[in-house]
């Protein structure tokens, strides 16, 4: 059998282009002990993969030139060398941007295609959604009656963040986005009480007329324009949740920082970052909590998709110029 996998063959400068990939055509591996050999139903393609595709030193290793990259995905056990994991299992596990590959078993996690969509593990019940629940509600440290601005809100994790506000208590949520059609989405289908396009006028100004009277948490994925506005409007011991800076990813210069960082002197303002690895622990919490706002309708979410192995590319572009409402996959 015939496997096809994506490699990187050359570091991108500023934005990816599609000859920096190559779809490479491989012998389908089979499993050794304690092996499963996966046959993927589902890719995921995220932001953070571009800065892996620098050899900068970050907090993973760079994508290795001439090999197959890595990411999530979840897919169906076609065989297997392992106990505890039979043929027709379906697992999630992080050897994406191919349509077969070989793991450890202890790699891969079982989940249950009965119990919700084989997709919603890559997204509002995956890692996405552990980002979303980890950042607000530890990093930021969210409380009844915040005001809450996520930017990228339109996003997998953005519209997750809000929702989760929204139903923790949250007095007033905030979103911004890049289109009139993802606004009213934000606003009818995700509950937040003001959202605006950032390419309509200065976000500063527009979030100040969203939240005349300041916000307390801003969860950061975007950088840039939108970290210097929130700045200028945190209230007093207001905390920001640095997720992602999609908007200097592909910079080919370094980006100025925010120029009013003395704002977080008189607010006494916090700025963390985060990463979803270190908070794992509250894996458990989080799907016991979401799984029922899901499966009731109380946390919605979207889901875009483009079909086969060779459109992982197109997709992975697609999330860096924000063509994605919601969690952008790849279904074989």
């Amino acid at each position: 059998m015939i496997n096809r996998e994506w490699h990187l063959l050359s570091r991108p400068v500023g934005w990816p282009k599609p000859e920096d990939f190559a779809l490479v055509e491989t012998e389908v591996p089979a499993p050794g002990p304690g092996q499963v050999l996966v046959r993927n139903k589902y890719l995921s393609v995220d932001p953070y993969m571009r800065g892996r595709m620098s050899a900068a030193k970050s907090y993973a290793a760079p994508f290795e030139l001439g090999k197959v990259m890595q990411g999530g995905a979840v897919g169906e056990v076609v065989a297997s060398e392992a106990e505890g994991i039979s043929v027709g299992d379906h697992v999630l596990h992080f050897l994406g941007w191919r349509e077969y590959g070989v793991l450890d078993a202890e790699q891969a996690v079982k989940v249950d295609a009965d119990a919700a969509p084989l997709s919603t593990y890559l997204g509002v019940l995956g890692m996405t959604g552990l980002t979303a629940y980890a950042g607000l509600l530890r990093t930021a440290s969210l409380k009844e009656g915040d005001v809450v601005f996520v930017s990228g809100a339109a996003g997998a994790v953005g519209s997750q963040v809000g929702q989760l506000a929204r139903l923790k208590g949250a007095s007033r949520v905030i979103g911004s986005a890049g289109s009139a059609e993802k606004v009213r989405l934000l606003v009818e289908e995700y509950g937040f009480d003001a959202a605006f396009n950032y390419k309509d006028g200065p976000v500063s100004q527009q979030l100040r007329a969203a939240a005349p009277d300041g916000i307390d948490v801003y969860f950061d994925n975007v950088g840039g324009d939108h970290l210097e506005a929130a700045i200028g409007s945190l209230n007093l011991h207001g905390r920001i949740a640095v997720c992602g800076m999609i908007s200097v990813y592909n910079n080919t210069e370094p980006a100025p920082g925010p120029r009013n960082l003395a704002r977080l002197i008189q607010t006494r303002g916090r700025i963390e970052g985060f990463l979803v690895g270190d908070h794992y622990d509250l894996q458990p919490q989080f799907v016991a909590e979401v799984a029922p706002w899901v499966a009731s309708g109380a946390l919605k979410y979207r889901e875009t998709f483009e079909d086969g192995i060779e459109n992982t590319v197109p997709a992975f572009l697609g999330v860096l110029q924000g063509a994605n409402t919601g969690k952008m996959l790849v279904r074989l």
